[in-house]
């Protein structure tokens, strides 16, 4: 299994726009068949800050998202949003439910 964190910084007037395009991203991914739980998280401290949680039956999995139409859109979308580069954090869960 694979865990995936990835951080975002979104630019305050981009946050809507971003969290519309992330929910759509979100819903397809869970239809992957290697999907095992997606989660868009948004900070309660700072509502520019986002952590995508993104966990993958295995890595094949997690790469074949990397071509789907909705990550592509999604990662395309995105671009013009985000304050800084996104950062990923690959992780292997110790303990799941």
């Amino acid at each position: 299994m694979l865990a995936t964190l990835v951080f975002v910084d979104v630019k305050p007037e981009c946050v809507e726009a971003f969290k519309k395009i992330s929910v759509y991203n979100h819903d397809n991914s869970r239809k992957e068949p290697g999907n095992v739980r997606f989660d868009v998280l948004q900070s309660n401290d700072d509502p520019t800050k986002f952590t995508l949680y993104e966990v993958y039956a295995t890595p094949e999995d997690a790469a074949a998202h990397k071509q789907t139409e909705h990550y592509l859109r999604w990662r395309d979308e995105v671009a013009d949003y985000m304050a800084s580069p996104r950062r990923a954090v690959h992780t292997t869960p110790a303990a799941f439910d």
